[in-house]
């Protein structure tokens, strides 16, 4: 497929919503639970009450690949790593050069182009497969890193890939002018366990995706908490009953796909810096 096209269908899919939602009382609520983890909202207050201007971030997610059978699929999954695990750490960073800018001057600063490789390394005729990497991925990259580049000049770097073992690994790290940030959501040292024997620990939740529960393991007390699935529903239900904007809405959810499809469009040709269409 033409990834032009995909980004012109998305692009016009996310037109209609957002027409559709200034037509309505309806509002918009853009699950990223990145938003509100309590280690970006956190970094949050820091922007707002410092004014720190952010340079430079570097986030990624990635794990031993999806348990859903159609994720290796395009057609189902509209994209591989690139969509299903990059757009979380990339909607993180999006949203905390929108809360920069509008702590300084009023408006959010948005990303204003992406430059992106994608690979199918589990595809490879080299790789060597010894069963604890999901494989089988049919047409979607399992490895995709891209550079943001923001309306200031700013930049972001970001990674996403169904190569990582040991659990889910979720970070975001912000360098700023005035302050450095390391938001660990997956994996935290809240609660570190040490376990001689796998057996052991055979009805115990450790952490999603560790792949083996012996050894040292960051086992999380409360995983949704760190990742910010409740805090989430919270202030949706809040906004729809406040009639407020979310944190998390329209207009971020627009810049994230918009990205994402730009993204590909610049794997395609290489990695060339490709403009981010404006919703």
């Amino acid at each position: 497929m033409d990834r032009r096209v995909a980004l012109k269908e998305a692009c016009a899919s996310i037109e209609r919503l957002l027409a559709a939602e200034r037509r309505s009382r309806g509002r918009i609520l853009y699950a990223e639970n990145w938003v509100y983890a309590p280690a970006i909202q956190k970094e949050r207050e820091i922007l707002e009450k410092t004014g720190g201007q952010i340079l430079w971030m570097l986030g990624g997610e990635s794990h031993s690949g999806s348990h859903s059978p159609t994720y290796g699929l395009w057609r189902f999954s509209g994209g591989g790593s690139l969509m299903g695990k990059a757009c979380h750490p990339l909607a993180g960073a999006l949203y905390l050069k929108q809360v920069e800018g509008r702590a300084r001057d009023g408006r959010p600063i948005r990303p204003a182009t992406v430059s992106c490789r994608t690979h199918a390394i589990t595809r490879m005729p080299a790789f060597r497969d010894e069963g604890h990497l999901r494989t089988g991925y049919h047409d979607v990259e399992d490895f995709a890193q891209a550079h943001v580049v923001f309306d200031d000049g700013t930049v972001a770097d970001l990674f996403a890939s169904e190569l990582v073992l040991g659990g889910v690994h979720n970070f975001l790290e912000v360098a700023a002018n005035n302050h450095r940030a390391r938001i660990n959501i997956n994996p935290n040292d809240a609660l570190l366990t040490y376990n001689p024997v796998e057996t052991n620990f055979s009805d115990i939740y450790v952490v999603e995706k560790i792949g083996t529960k012996q050894g040292w393991a960051p086992t999380s007390p409360d995983e949704a908490w760190f990742t910010g699935y409740q805090h989430e529903m919270e202030a949706f239900y809040r906004a729809v009953a406040r009639d407020e904007a979310p944190e998390s809405g329209g207009p971020l959810g627009a810049d994230c796909i918009a990205t994402i499809y730009a993204a590909y469009v610049s794997a395609q040709h290489g990695g060339v810096e490709t403009p981010v269409p404006r919703l």
